[in-house]
């Protein structure tokens, strides 16, 4: 392990450290063991890398998993806040619409009203009553 030693005084971060040493110790591990050891440390030793390996990989794939799922329910919340929305424009619209209508009656009524009214107050005056009720 000269290495470590010489290498010492390259920065890293400690995780940085911990994955090279880990990385050194697999290889070392595997490459020494054909010359040192016996069979079953090589095999005991692959398998390990191979338990981490497929460790890592299921991890990987559980993370992706998880942000697809989020991703989703984002999607969901917002087609849901859009169709809400609408629902609430269409509601205003309608009420809107209805109000408008009242109005139009209610005045509607009152001109007639006022036509009504101003026909009884007078014979005489009645082709400038007809005139003011045109004009409204």
């Amino acid at each position: 392990m000269t290495h470590v030693k010489r290498f010492q005084s390259i920065p890293m971060s400690k995780s940085m450290r911990g994955l090279c040493k880990e990385e050194d110790y697999a290889f070392l591990g595997v490459s020494g063991s054909s010359t040192r050891g016996s069979p079953e440390d090589q095999g005991a030793l692959e398998e390990n890398w191979k338990d981490t390996k497929e460790a890592r990989a299921r991890r990987r794939l559980e993370g992706e998993q998880q942000e697809k799922e989020r991703l989703r329910a984002i999607e969901d919340s917002k087609k849901e806040r859009e169709q809400q929305w609408r629902r609430h424009i269409a509601e205003v619209t309608s009420s809107q619409e209805k109000t408008l209508q009242d109005r139009r009656t209610r005045l509607h009524s009152f001109r007639e009203f006022q036509r009504k009214v101003l026909a009884e107050e007078g014979g005489a005056e009645g082709a400038a009553v007809h005139l003011l009720v045109t004009r409204m």
